[in-house]
């Protein structure tokens, strides 16, 4: 755990001016520095670094932030890598956590594993790369798929011979654990194998798995000719996870940000031929449906993220399972679309028969998420009968409930209402807004009889009534409704941050739990609240505000516009004016 004051102290420590300068050639326009935003494509520069208040901001895609926001979305790094980082290069060292001796020598033991594994993986890379090279059958084969020396160098691409133990060349100590736990190596199971160890992956083409790092975390494998498996993934490791990694990601980071779009496929072989063409912003699942993880990882990188599958039904089962994992994240700014090849096709086949700038048309034409999510609820219902209708609103509403309450929600459900001939909070199962009642003076003491309070309302405390603040209220708002958050400008984001509050430190956990979770529902972000000790600390400060407050406030289901309206309450105070700025004094 970073203790919280360390950041102020380590952006105090850090000149952004050298931070982003480091990956833009910044110029000076009056009290500030601009340049191309690394962010998007651009030819005229709209990316303003401010030095006088240590931020950045894009005029033409809303980037914003301080030099530990950028080296989280330029670099893909957690926020503690990123922390790390800065302190590295600023030469402070990161405080210790709260954790007992035990603990950090369990994740400092852990930490040096993965270091191993790296290092395995990394040199088991080399090889392949190395055979790849004296392997005629394998160079034949890539060129056959159309593919230069040049992608396969930019991919790292090889190949594992053909023999049990062709690795034992690369590690002369082929009984190493590490090699089995890093999955290059297979241990015999059962009566008689126990001694039998033997390469995982055998006379296959081989397509390292970076991280957004660029380590090395894993291996997929395709086979030359018509064998089975035709793909053959690494195990899940302590460095690697399929759930959570995109295959080509590393690669494709900047691309996606000039493009201003991620696009997925199935295949690795796709990613490679499309970038071959010229289509570099291409990633792909591993083996596995895309997760809300791997959805959350791209949206780091992207406000648009285009799917592709094959039009047969394994690839509508398939965006089916993407449509559910990408509903979570998707904000008034986030997109999503998907794409349908003809039968005939994938990715790799279309692009090399009909050119990158066909497939570059088919996915400027995919359907969007909205309409992709209305013609997925109303497969096999007959709208012309009531029956049918009812079955459209029984499909819709758990994908409804997966979408962030605000804008594209009510435009989906507007739709469907339209479809199913009800009223729009219908469709959701609720009841219209009652009319407000009058209401009269209760007794005296300022306390309402329990019989009068409202079945879902938390009962007052006893004693003196304190109001919660607008900025309580706020708090409360974003923590229950997490996509909220995005809704605010990088103005609002930086004033809430900067303040000197427990609620700035709260929000500060939220926007940093975001960036590496994604905005998660409530029932998902309370554990990880719970179990953060500052965090939790900086919660029990607020008199008006606890777990269980909160709980009542999410079984609430506020409206977006009660945030809109606070929002502006507290604009009209100042709230959201820019405070003096303290001057930086020297280390």
């Amino acid at each position: 755990m970073i203790p919280n004051e360390f950041i102020p102290q380590l952006l105090q420590r850090v000149d952004i001016v050298d931070v982003v300068g480091a990956h833009v050639d910044l110029k000076k326009s009056g009290a500030s520095l601009k340049g191309l935003c690394p962010f998007h494509g651009e030819k005229s520069p709209s990316f303003f670094v401010t030095p006088s208040r240590q931020t950045y901001h894009c005029f033409g895609c809303g980037a914003h932030g301080d030099a530990l926001r950028f080296m989280m979305e330029h670099q893909g790094l957690g926020f503690v890598d990123a922390v790390q980082e800065l302190a590295r290069r600023a030469g402070l060292e990161v405080p210790s956590d709260p954790r007992t001796p035990e603990q950090r020598e369990q994740a400092e033991a852990a930490k040096l594993k993965k270091s191993s594994l790296s290092e395995l993986l990394a040199k088991a890379a080399s090889h392949y790369r190395a055979q790849l090279k004296q392997s005629p059958k394998a160079i034949d084969y890539l060129k056959r798929r159309g593919l230069t020396g040049r992608i396969a160098a930019t991919f790292g691409l090889g190949y594992a011979p053909e023999g049990w133990r062709s690795l034992a060349r690369c590690f002369p100590e082929y009984d190493d654990p590490d090699l089995e736990t890093a999955g290059l190596i297979v241990q015999g199971q059962g009566e008689g194998q126990s001694d039998k160890r033997y390469d995982r992956f055998r006379d296959r083409i081989m397509f390292p798995i970076r991280n957004v790092g660029g380590d090395v975390i894993g291996f997929g494998g395709r086979v030359l000719d018509g064998g089975e498996p035709k793909y053959l993934n690494s195990p899940e490791t302590p460095v690697f996870s399929k759930g959570t990694e995109l295959y080509g990601l590393y690669e494709a980071r900047t691309a996606i940000r000039q493009r201003g779009m991620a696009l997925v496929v199935e295949g690795y072989m796709d990613v490679v031929a499309l970038a071959q063409h010229g289509v570099g912003h291409a990633v792909a699942t591993l083996g596995t449906a895309c997760t809300a993880e791997q959805v959350g990882k791209l949206f780091r990188f992207t406000e648009q993220v285009v799917f592709s599958f094959d039009g047969d039904k394994a690839g509508r089962r398939a965006a089916a399972r993407a449509l559910q994992s990408t509903l979570p994240h998707l904000t008034e700014r986030r997109s999503a679309r998907f794409l349908f090849l003809p039968a005939e096709h994938d990715p790799d086949s279309y692009v090399r028969e009909h050119g990158a700038a066909a497939f570059e048309s088919v996915v400027e034409a995919a359907k969007p998420l909205s309409a992709h999510l209305l013609e997925v609820v109303s497969d096999g219902c007959r709208l012309d009968t009531p029956e049918g209708r009812a079955r459209l609103l029984a499909q819709a509403k758990p994908l409804l409930e997966l979408l962030p309450a605000g804008l594209l929600q009510r435009q989906i459900v507007g739709e469907l209402a339209r479809l199913a001939r009800v009223e729009d909070h219908e469709v959701l199962g609720g009841a219209p807004a009652p009319a407000p009642r009058a209401t009269r003076s209760v007794n005296p003491g300022n306390e309402e009889s329990p019989r009068r309070r409202k079945f879902n309302e938390a009962p007052r405390p006893r004693g003196p009534l304190v109001a919660p603040s607008p900025e309580d209220q706020l708090l409360r708002l974003l923590l229950v409704n997490a996509a909220w958050w995005e809704r605010l400008s990088a103005e609002q984001h930086d004033r809430l941050l900067q303040r000197n509050t427990p609620h700035a430190q709260l929000l500060g956990w939220l926007d940093r739990t975001i960036v590496d979770h994604g905005p998660l529902a409530w029932a998902s972000l309370r554990p990880l609240l719970a179990e953060d000790s500052q965090a939790m600390e900086a919660l029990a400060k607020l008199p008006r505000i606890d777990l269980e407050t909160l709980d009542h406030q999410a079984q609430l289901e506020s409206p977006v516009s009660d945030l809109d309206v606070l929002i502006d309450n507290l604009g009209r105070t100042g709230f959201f004016q820019a405070p003096p700025r303290r001057p930086v004094l020297d280390p």
